[in-house]
């Protein structure tokens, strides 16, 4: 840590009495998921301006109409900035008109960004003329200091992680050192509540009634060619230490009646060390628990450390296995340290435990020719199938290929070489045959067909019909057996074209494929 950012660090925990008249709205955009999450993002900025700024809290996942909340702030209070986290996706269709019409109604209202997309696209965000700041990557040192020499007109240079627009140019400072998690003052969770009835984020999921969305480390230090965290983190992780994380789960616990938590980190399981003195420490307190981590990482943990994680209450654990295909592996950057066999290994190793592998495959990566690209869909199907049939308590999510600005990267540049083209502005992101490209549901690459997506597509269909997943809560044993008995036929058969009376099935008793935005 800098001698600056020590000096950040005192100023957390030694607040005076100097809040400043200006005030602050934190804004959380709707989101993906059917039901609300804890907004950690903006609980973070909240965190480092407590006793600083005056600030209010509109979270759009919990407001019918997000614009009367600012609108009512804005009338009440000296607004001087608006905030906003911005997710790439669902996220931006209200970032981008309500940051518009906040810019058109009230010119004097700063507008900062922060998240995934103005880091990945920050041209883009800039020249709209509607956003003035983006924070790119970790916002705690940088997001008080930006407001700090902005209230006292001083230089911008020195602020780590800022790009702005100055002088005809788009400035961009160095990067930010990700925070020590364990030095950051803790989330104002009451304040929050204040604004918004804690108990509403705290879910009923496959892993309990009242289940907390938590954040326990930023980044990963791996370089996937096809995901977004290796650009904004370049190759970093940090993870808080496990006796702060049980306190904060043990506070939501007490306070509000969490009895599970999904841990929202990009890879939890980065150290082994601090998994297995996490689940030592969480062995009395009776939680489920779920994460995300690599293959090839957990395949080299101990038994022993799998089976204490399991005892501790891990339920599942979502895993990149991106595909079964060494080839394809290569191009996404984790050829070498996965292949086939070791997804195998690994899910047989977890279920022994009694923890469910969530594994992830994405399909569609650029090839030189339409048939290549099928031809790897078919391989795809054919590994999935096969894992299915020895491991049928796994839960299988399928992706279809979106590129991410990840430049230099032999993938990134393949896309482009095959035609793929971002958007040039901002407003062209929320159009609709966008809105759905990063959540890779829906792409506009030049080398997949519309026949090779239907495919995919329907052969979820059969997949989630002929196994459904035990992670729906809502799906009784009858239930199930009538999906997979309707599956049957056409799972067994490889005739996945137009499954209607699936999808009807599927829709008549409410069945929801699982995927790592929420239960």
């Amino acid at each position: 840590m800098t001698c600056q950012h020590v000096l950040h660090v005192a100023v957390f925990y030694n607040r005076k009495k100097m809040i400043s008249e200006n005030a602050i709205i934190l804004f959380n955009p709707r989101a993906a998921q059917s039901k609300p999450r804890l907004p950690n993002s903006i609980l973070s900025l909240a965190s480092v301006i407590e006793g600083l700024y005056n600030y209010s809290f509109v979270d759009s996942n919990l407001e019918s109409n997000p614009w009367e909340k600012i609108n009512q702030y804005i009338q009440e209070g000296k607004i001087k900035y608006f905030c906003c986290t911005v997710m790439p996706g669902p996220q931006l269709k209200q970032a981008i008109p309500l940051s518009k019409r906040i810019r058109e109604l009230f010119p004097d209202i700063i507008i900062i960004w922060g998240g995934y997309f103005p880091a990945q696209h920050p041209k883009e965000v800039l020249l709209s003329g509607y956003v003035d700041y983006i924070i790119s990557g970790p916002a705690e040192y940088a997001f008080p200091q930006l407001l700090a020499t902005l209230e006292n007109n001083t230089s911008l240079l020195d602020i780590k992680g800022l790009v702005y627009h100055t002088q005809g140019k788009i400035q961009e400072n160095d990067t930010d050192e990700i925070p020590d998690l364990n030095l950051l003052p803790p989330f104002p969770y009451e304040k929050l509540h204040h604004f918004y009835p804690l108990q509403q984020y705290l879910a009923k999921t496959f892993l309990g009634e009242k289940t907390i969305g938590y954040h326990s480390s930023y980044g990963c230090p791996y370089n996937c060619s096809f995901c977004g965290v290796a650009s904004v983190y370049q190759l970093r992780w940090k993870g808080k230490s496990p006796e702060k994380i049980v306190e904060d789960l043990l506070y939501l616990k007490t306070k509000f009646g969490g009895d599970a938590v999904e841990f929202n980190d990009n890879n939890f399981f980065t150290s082994e060390k601090r998994s297995l003195s996490f689940a030592k420490l969480m062995l009395p307190h009776k939680f489920s628990w779920w994460a995300e981590g690599r293959i090839d990482t957990l395949y080299h943990y101990a038994d022993e450390t799998l089976k204490l994680m399991s005892d501790s209450g891990c339920k599942m654990i979502f895993l990149g296995a991106e595909s079964g295909n060494d080839a394809v592996l290569e191009k996404m950057s984790k050829g070498g340290t996965q292949n086939g066999d070791m997804i195998l290994s690994l899910t047989k190793r977890l279920l022994q435990n009694n923890i469910i592998p969530e594994l992830s495959f994405v399909f569609g990566l650029p090839s030189d020719t339409k048939e290549e690209v099928l031809k790897q869909i078919n391989e795809e199907i054919t590994f999935i199938k096969k894992l299915k049939k020895l491991f049928p308590q796994t839960v299988v999510i399928l992706y279809v290929y979106s590129p991410v600005v990840t430049a230099g990267t032999k993938l990134y540049e393949e896309a482009m070489a095959n035609g793929f083209i971002f958007p040039r502005q901002l407003e062209d992101w929320i159009s609709p045959q966008w809105e759905g490209i990063d959540q890779r549901k829906n792409p506009l690459t030049p080398w997949l067909s519309t026949a090779m997506v239907r495919k995919i597509k329907n052969f979820e269909t059969l997949l989630n019909g002929y196994y459904p997943n035990a992670s729906d809560i809502g799906l009784s044993t009858w239930t199930r057996r009538l999906l997979k008995a309707f599956s049957y036929f056409r799972y067994k058969t490889g005739i996945y074209a137009m499954p209607y009376e699936i999808k009807l099935l599927q829709k008549i008793v409410r069945y929801r494929y699982f995927d790592k935005e929420g239960f």
